[in-house]
């Protein structure tokens, strides 16, 4: 197991020295001055609060205690004189030992600001590491009696650093332009040929002129970065040699991860990794892409009550985190880690809304994705759609002009919130990524198999927008149009290869005997589970891709594409890969001709969305003639060519439908055919304007051609089986 054992010295109390009083209000954390540096840190439940700072790292050669005042609303302040940038420091708290209670002080235990703007180090996995006292397996001894061990050697220090100052480039892409590209900073550059080793999976490697060439060729606009806050790996992976690589387990949300940066921008400091940070951010706006990055502000890397005091714990953990009411030592468990913040509390808003700031400010990211984003909108159990963070953020004049995206889902009672936050936020649409799995994947297979599909309405809902999740409330239109971020796949589940070349997950390399990741996958393997020489069946797993692929980029939304997704990525069945760091999650720039042929698929289709307005509506479709045109603004259409009878749209066996939609004069018009039944259709293509349309796209085509038909309104054709065609009339 990596546990450190080797020895540590237990905890002396000293006399600190005071410290100064402050000659200003407050900001929270650790600020230089001309003099020294200001101190100010939330413990509501302390008796006293001392910050200490280290001269030297790993067994520390010295270390300097401050007393601090206890100011208002549970801050502790201070002004310390001589402190100069790269000084590592963190706190000890004082106060009763009362776990039952929720009360876990302990000064034995050096405790990391939670507005360090850098980190030492990932803490070392140590029993010193726990404010309780544990057994060499790290459970609790009986008692559960506080540990007197000093965690000096093993906890991850603050470090004090310059402010990076405000930066004021941000390309503030529309949404109706945007495209998101979810990717790892590791995996994404880690084999990336024509990047110098030293760059490879780090910031400055996502920066490199080859990584954001290859973005823009592909038509991205936004790239949505794994989190990269400092993390902490949970301890039953360190037990097994593992990491948490996705980042999903913060230690401090203002601290960038520092594994993540060139080896010399780590041996140079923390303040050099900052730098790299920024301007890993200023090279992405230079080329006009927005950065957006995952954050995880629902739980900390503290784990249940049984795991480290890092941090939030020892330094006030009644109040940082959820508790039951009726016993206050229990936490309660929203997120699925253990913990899970308190957003009833002031000080956990506060922390949120000032770590944002400083992303956007200080940073220059250009939006976030909040990770189990219903626990942050929670008072007590319920649910509020109008909780005050977002109250705050819609109102914040540097928060609301930057993307705010929900994962509106968390583990907890009534957790599926999908169209009910407020604006300006987005949701991630899990029912369009469930709705068009299942019509292009599972519904296939079923057929195949002798049973039947599902009906057509909640398909057609998704591509014109999901107008039922995003189109309600009191402003008309809702949240619009763009609130929707569409996708198939995203970091955590199968790859969209995966969905086509698997029926069950094949987790074992995680260590968990294959109990983790969703067994609700929505897959179909086609015939055969996994690789395959079959050349008929790799020929449908690329047309079902293709298919989900058009699907995505051609609905009412934002589109949001899984890095390496078009180049077919394989996890090898892997639908939980958060702990590999390794082949199995970074991409594999070693294209065949047909990852090729995707890639310049996915990016054709990409230049077709941008090139034309009538794939981005402004609004939501209402199926009737806009003012000085003629021709419904969207019309579904049966393949006859005609209006979509109503009772077809219950019968499972109707598996054809055309849309039109109209280019309002300003565009050309978009006719699409689906065709769901695996043989071929014969359809009749609408009256529309009376032009012709122009063929200009299948997915059945292994890559996009130049030399594609025409046919005069009302032809007759023949559609593939289980196709997407594309076809364009009145053409500007």
């Amino acid at each position: 197991m990596n546990i450190h054992n080797a020895p540590v010295s237990r905890y002396t109390a000293r006399e600190p020295e005071p410290s100064l009083p402050l000659a200003s209000p407050y900001r929270l954390g650790a600020h230089l001055t001309q003099q020294g540096v200001d101190v100010a840190v939330f413990a509501s439940h302390a008796t006293a609060v001392e910050i200490c700072f280290f001269d030297g790292f790993g067994p520390y050669a010295s270390e300097r205690r401050y007393s601090l005042a206890k100011a208002a609303h549970g801050v502790w302040t201070g002004h310390i004189p001589g402190i100069r940038a790269g000084q590592a420091y963190g706190y000890r708290v004082h106060g009763r030992w009362d776990p039952d209670s929720g009360l876990r002080h302990n000064p034995a235990k050096i405790l990391l600001d939670p507005y360090a703007r850098a980190i030492t180090r990932e803490p070392i996995l140590h029993p010193a590491l726990f404010s309780h006292s544990v057994d060499e397996h790290l459970n609790p001894e009986p008692g559960y009696s506080p540990d007197d061990r000093d965690s000096a050697d093993v906890a991850a220090l603050g470090v004090i650093v310059d402010e990076p100052g405000v930066v004021d480039h941000h390309p503030y892409t529309p949404w109706d332009k945007t495209v998101i590209y979810e990717a790892h900073v590791i995996g994404l550059t880690k084999q990336l040929p024509g990047i110098p080793d030293e760059l490879r999976g780090t910031y400055a490697g996502v920066a490199h002129p080859v990584t954001i060439d290859y973005l823009k060729s592909l038509g991205i606009t936004a790239i949505e970065l794994l989190p990269i806050h400092a993390k902490m790996s949970e301890p039953f992976l360190t037990k097994q040699g593992k990491e948490n690589y996705w980042g999903y387990s913060t230690l401090n949300f203002f601290a960038p991860e520092p594994s993540y940066a060139m080896q010399s921008s780590i041996d140079a400091g923390p303040q050099a990794v900052i730098a790299e940070v920024k301007g890993m951010v200023k090279l992405l706006h230079d080329a006009g892409l927005e950065v957006i990055l995952d954050v995880v502000y629902n739980h900390t890397c503290e784990a249940g009550s049984d795991g480290p005091t890092v941090s939030f714990r020892g330094l006030d953990n009644s109040m940082y985190y959820r508790h039951s009411s009726a016993r206050p030592g229990q936490l309660i468990d929203s997120t699925g880690t253990g913990n899970s913040l308190d957003f009833r509390r002031l000080p956990v808003i506060q922390l949120t809304l000032d770590s944002l700031r400083y992303w956007v400010e200080q940073i220059g990211v250009d939006g976030f994705r909040f990770d189990l984003a219903v626990t942050l909108a929670r008072q007590g159990d319920s649910f509020n759609h109008q909780h005050p963070l977002y109250v705050a953020m819609a109102t914040d004049p540097v928060l609301s002009r930057v993307k705010l995206i929900n994962e509106p889902w968390d583990m907890g009672h009534g957790g599926w919130r999908t169209g009910q936050f407020p604006p300006p936020t987005a949701d991630w649409n899990d029912g369009f990524r469930d709705t068009l799995r299942s019509f292009w994947i599972t519904e296939p297979a079923s057929i195949f198999s002798g049973g039947q599909g599902g009906d057509r309405r909640d398909l057609a809902t998704r591509l014109a927008g999901s107008a039922d999740l995003f189109g309600h409330g009191r402003t008309p239109g809702g949240r619009g149009v763009y609130a929707s971020i569409n996708f198939i796949t995203a970091h955590d589940g199968f790859t969209m290869h995966d969905l086509t070349a698997y029926n069950h997950k094949h987790n074992e390399a995680n260590g968990e005997d294959n109990r983790d990741g969703t067994d609700n996958n929505r897959s179909w393997n086609h015939g055969v589970e996994g690789p395959t020489d079959d050349p008929n069946i790799l020929r449908a797993r690329r047309t079902t891709m293709r298919n989900l692929f058009a699907s995505l980029i051609f609905s009412g939304g934002t589109p949001m594409i899984a890095a390496g997704d078009e180049i077919m990525k394989t996890q090898h069945g892997n639908n939980n890969a958060y702990c590999q760091n390794n082949e199995i999650s970074w991409l594999d720039w070693d294209l065949d001709e047909h990852q090729e042929n995707m890639r310049d698929t996915v990016s054709y289709l990409l230049r077709l969305r941008r090139d034309h307005r009538v794939f981005r509506p402004k609004n939501f479709y209402m199926g009737a003639v806009a003012p000085g045109d003629s021709i419904l603004d969207m019309a579904w259409l049966d393949n006859t060519g005609e209006s979509f009878p109503d009772h077809k749209w219950f019968d499972p066996n109707v598996r054809l439908l055309q849309t039109l939609r109209s280019g309002f004069g300003q565009d050309a018009d978009a006719l699409i055919v689906i065709n769901g039944n695996p043989e071929s259709r014969v359809i009749t293509l609408p009256e529309g304007r009376g032009n012709p349309f122009r063929l200009e796209w299948c997915s059945t085509w292994e890559r996009p051609r130049r030399d594609a038909e025409v046919y005069a309104p009302r032809a007759v054709t023949r559609v593939d089986p289980l196709s997407f065609t594309l076809f364009f009339a009145n053409p500007r």
